[in-house]
């Protein structure tokens, strides 16, 4: 222990970079046991002004640690941002090629059943697309419609010079045989990611797909446009359903990154997960993934969009993510907020690649 007079520096830092400078001293013209210390440089993220406390503690050295850890605020990762920034590159784009060769790229989408949540994001991706001057085309069919009449709507658009991209929308009603209409539409119109051929070209190396599924490609767009590096860095993706936790893990595989799957069959999720400095949570339960979960510093990307009760909001629930953010702010470095992070980026990422398809199509660079 220092001296009365003494002044200490203290730097902490941890695989993640997530790096703090933090000065103390114990002055003797101050009272026995209190400890006056400077936090002067805050996470990766940004800089703050230096903050003076001054507090009694028997310990000064375990007080700047822990101090440190309880006042961190992760940085947020700001979905919505990135994806009007992506979205304004993408109109600049379709500007071009509309005036160079006279072509506009076309979204098809095709909506089965009566769903709510389902009709709001083809309305969602409908709007974007008029946004960045992507012509969209829309069918909608009843919850009881035949399997047969789906498929041939998908092959009408596999047809249709007009059309780059042909989106199904998911979940599609119990008696329909989803893989047998995702493998329907054309590879070199498939936007969603989902056909096989995409996937599995994904999963090897030295093979590129045509196409990433939109969201997993968004959580890495995130990653890239934060500067976080991903290389030889331990990732966690929390779910392995075949639209987000599968896809998400060979993209971080891709970058170089060390992945681990946790799922419902997972031992000790709670000791793999904090041993990540990558976390990909979406497994569809709300708060899932407390403080007590994350290693200090980490990053948190949050798919997870679900409704809880709140009798205090007009609707009578709010949304969460899979992550508990109260929690999860105060040890990450940074992380996506719900709603607000994902999923306009899943968004923003459907149009790319519907950008990308026409482009392809038409040998326009």
């Amino acid at each position: 222990m220092a001296s009365a007079s003494s002044s200490l520096v203290l730097f902490a830092a941890d695989s993640s970079s997530s790096a703090r400078l933090t000065s103390f001293n114990t002055n003797n013209k101050l009272p026995n046991g209190v400890v006056q210390f400077k936090r002067l440089i805050s996470p990766q993220f940004g800089l703050q002004k230096p903050k003076t406390i001054m507090t009694h503690v028997s310990n000064p050295l375990s007080y700047c640690v822990a101090s440190m850890a309880t006042e961190a605020s992760a940085k947020v990762i700001d979905g919505k941002s990135v994806a009007k920034d992506i979205q304004n590159e993408i109109t600049a784009e379709i500007s071009r090629m509309k005036s160079e060769i006279g072509v506009v790229p076309g979204l098809a989408v095709i909506l089965v059943g009566d769903r709510k949540d389902s009709a709001t994001y083809v309305r969602n991706k409908k709007k974007s697309c008029e946004s960045v001057g992507i012509k969209s085309y829309e069918v909608c069919l009843p919850q009881d419609c035949r399997e047969e009449e789906v498929l041939e709507h998908i092959s009408s658009f596999n047809n249709d010079p007009a059309v780059h991209g042909i989106l199904v929308q998911l979940p599609l009603p119990s008696h329909m045989n989803e893989q047998s209409i995702l493998n329907a539409v054309c590879i070199e119109k498939d936007v969603d990611g989902f056909h096989p051929l995409n996937i599995g070209r994904l999963a090897m190396r030295g093979r590129e797909p045509l196409f990433v599924p939109c969201t997993p490609k968004g959580c890495i767009e995130l990653l890239h446009r934060y500067n976080v590096d991903i290389k030889g860095k331990n990732a966690v993706v929390i779910g392995r359903s075949n639209i987000v936790g599968m896809p998400a893990a060979l993209l971080l595989q891709r970058e170089d990154a060390t992945v681990s799957i946790v799922h419902s069959k997972t031992k000790n999720p709670q000791e793999i997960t904090k041993q990540a400095d990558i976390i990909i949570a979406a497994v569809g339960q709300p708060n899932m993934v407390r403080g007590s979960w994350i290693k200090p510093g980490a990053v948190l990307i949050d798919v997870g969009i679900n409704p809880v009760e709140d009798s205090t909001r007009p609707r009578g629930y709010r949304l969460v993510g899979d992550i508990c953010y109260e929690e999860a702010c105060k040890i990450a470095s940074a992380i996506t907020p719900v709603p607000g992070g994902v999923g306009p980026m899943t968004i923003a990422m459907l149009l790319s690649n519907t950008l990308t398809s026409a482009k392809r199509i038409h040998n326009f660079s």
